[in-house]
C-alpha cells in the first residue's frame, strides 16, 4: 500500500510571533511601490528601509534594540532618492549596500555597536546605472562582489574593493529585470524579467546559457531563484492569475518538473531558500501567512509542508541567515516581519523533546569567511561556501563573529600586510585609504558636533549663573 503522508522532519514546523517588547515599534516602513523585501537581517542588526522626506534613507538597529524606536534615532541617510533594496555582506556583518531611484549603489560600514549619528558618508558610491537601481546583492563565496540590477535592465558586477565595474550585462534583458540569484558558488545567476523569461547567465562570459520564455503565463512580477542542487524555483501567476510555484531543470527549461497552483491573491511571492535544509518559505506582499515547502529529488519533488497565518498583512520582511539562529531552540528560521509601523519576528521551531543538540536540522552551514578575492572570482576561479557547524550554538558563534569582524575591519581600515603582496591584495589596497578616511571624517564630525554641544551648554551655564547673581542681589 502507497503510504498517505509523507515522512518528513519539517512536517511539524511550529511558527510564533514574539512578544510585543521584542518587536521593533514606531518605525514608518517605506511606502515605495517596489516588490523588494524592504528588510535585510544578519546575526547582528536588522535593517529596514523607512519614509524619508528629501531623500532615501534606512534604519541600523542592533538586534538587541527591540521596543519603541525614537523619531531622532539615527538613520543611514546619503540617497538622493528613495532607498529600493538593500543587503547585508555574507562576510562582514558590519558591511551593507543599498541601491536606490538616484542611481547609485552606495556601501556603507556601520560601527560595531551601530549608530550613534546619523550616517551619509558611504565607504564607496558605485555609479554606472543610467535608471533606478531595485536590486543588490552580494556573492555569496568571493569578498568584495557585488551585483545591481537597474531599470536601465542592466545588470553590473562590481569589484567594491576598488569601487570599479567589472562587468557589465547590457543587451540580455529586454525589458525590468524583477530578480537576480546567484547559485550555490556564485559562477551563474538566474534572472526573472518582465517580459516573462527566466534566464541563466554565466556572467563572466558574458553568456546566456539557458533560457525559458514563458515561465509563467500571468503578467504580474515573478520571482526565480537557484537551488542548491542547480535546478531553479520560479514564483509566478498563471493566465488565469493564480499564483505558482514551479521548478525547473537548468539543464533542459522546456517543461518544468513540478507546477504547483497555490491561490489568487495578487501580492508577488517572495521565496527564501535554506540549502542546508531544502526547505522554501513564500512570503507574499500582503498577505499576512508565510507557507512553506520541502523540495527532495523525487517526483513530485515540491511537497507543501504547512501555512503559517497572522492576522496583519506584511509590507516586506528580512530573513536571517542560519548561523544567526539559536539551535539550543531548535530554531530553523526567523523572519522579521514589516507592518505599517513596526517590525516583528518570527520564529520557525521544530519541537523537538530532547536537549542534544539536533545534528539532522542543522548539517554545516555557511559561515561569514570568504572563499575567494574578488579579483581571483574575476580571473575565473569559482569556491565553494566555507562550511561551519553550528553546534556550539549561537553564543560561542557570536564571539567567533566578532573575530572575523575585527579581522575584517583591520583589513579595511590598516593597510594590508605587506609581506601577503600578491597581485590580489596589491589589487585591493585603494579601498583601506577610502575607508580609512571615511572613518577619519566621520570620528572629526562626531568630535566637532560634540564641541559645539559643549560650548552651547558652557554659554548656557554663563546666562543661567548671571541669572541667579541677579536674583541674590
Amino acid at each position: 500500500m502507497r503510504r498517505v503522508v509523507r515522512q518528513s522532519k519539517f512536517r511539524h514546523v511550529f511558527g510564533q510571533a514574539v512578544k510585543n517588547d521584542q518587536c521593533y515599534d514606531d518605525i514608518r516602513v517605506s511606502r515605495v511601490t517596489w516588490d523588494s523585501s524592504f528588510c535585510a537581517v544578519n546575526p547582528k542588526f536588522v535593517a529596514i528601509i523607512i519614509e524619508a522626506s528629501g531623500g532615501g534613507a534606512f534604519l541600523v538597529l542592533p538586534l538587541h534594540k527591540s521596543g519603541r524606536i525614537d523619531k531622532s534615532y539615527p538613520t543611514v541617510c546619503g540617497h538622493t532618492g528613495p532607498v529600493l533594496d538593500i543587503d547585508w555582506c555574507p562576510h562582514n556583518d558590519q558591511v551593507i549596500a543599498s541601491g536606490s531611484e538616484d542611481c547609485t549603489v552606495m556601501v556603507w560600514q556601520i560601527p560595531e555597536n551601530g549608530l550613534v549619528t546619523a550616517m551619509s558618508e558611504p565607504v564607496v558610491v558605485l555609479e554606472g546605472h543610467s535608471k533606478r537601481v531595485g536590486i543588490i546583492t552580494w556573492h555569496p563565496t568571493a569578498r568584495n562582489v557585488l551585483l545591481s540590477a537597474g531599470c536601465d535592465n542592466q545588470i553590473i558586477i562590481w569589484n567594491v574593493g576598488t569601487g570599479e565595474a567589472m562587468i557589465n550585462l547590457e543587451d540580455m534583458h529586454a525589458d525590468v529585470i524583477y530578480n537576480v540569484s546567484w547559485n550555490r558558488n556564485g559562477s551563474l545567476i538566474c534572472t526573472s524579467c518582465k517580459d516573462k523569461a527566466v534566464r541563466v547567465i554565466d556572467p563572466r562570459k558574458e553568456k546566456i546559457i539557458a533560457e525559458r520564455e514563458k515561465a509563467h503565463d500571468g503578467a504580474r512580477p515573478m520571482r526565480a531563484i537557484f537551488l542548491s542542487d542547480g535546478n531553479i524555483l520560479t514564483t509566478g501567476f498563471s493566465r488565469m492569475s493564480e499564483r505558482q510555484l514551479t521548478l525547473w531543470n537548468a539543464d533542459n527549461m522546456e517543461e518544468p518538473l513540478s507546477v504547483n497552483e497555490m491561490d489568487t491573491s495578487n501580492g508577488v511571492l517572495l521565496p527564501f531558500y535554506d540549502p542546508d535544509t531544502n526547505v522554501v518559505y513564500l512570503c507574499g506582499k500582503g498577505d499576512s501567512s508565510i507557507r512553506y515547502f520541502e523540495i527532495t529529488d523525487e517526483h513530485p519533488y515540491v511537497h507543501f509542508l504547512s501555512t503559517f497565518v497572522t492576522k496583519e498583512p506584511q509590507r516586506g520582511m528580512g530573513y536571517m541567515p542560519k548561523r544567526g539562529l539559536d539551535v539550543n531552540k531548535c530554531e530553523i528560521a526567523r523572519f522579521y516581519k514589516l507592518h505599517e509601523r513596526k517590525c516583528e519576528p518570527i520564529v520557525m521551531t521544530v519541537p523537538r523533546k530532547s536537549d542534544l543538540f539536533q545534528d539532522d536540522l542543522y548539517p554545516d552551514t555557511a559561515g561569514a569567511d570568504h572563499a575567494l578575492e574578488a579579483e581571483e572570482w574575476f580571473e575565473g576561479k569559482n569556491g565553494d561556501p566555507i562550511l561551519i557547524s553550528l553546534k556550539n550554538g549561537y553564543v560561542p558563534l557570536k564571539s567567533r563573529e566578532f573575530k572575523v569582524v575585527k579581522k575584517n575591519l583591520l583589513d579595511s581600515k590598516v593597510t594590508k600586510n605587506t609581506e601577503n603582496s600578491s597581485p590580489a591584495n596589491k589589487s585591493a589596497s585603494p579601498t583601506p585609504s577610502i575607508k580609512s578616511e571615511a572613518k577619519l571624517e566621520e570620528i572629526l564630525k562626531e568630535i566637532k558636533s560634540l564641541k559645539d554641544l559643549v560650548s552651547s551648554q558652557e554659554k548656557r551655564i554663563i546666562n543661567l549663573e548671571e541669572q541667579i547673581s541677579n536674583i541674590t542681589i
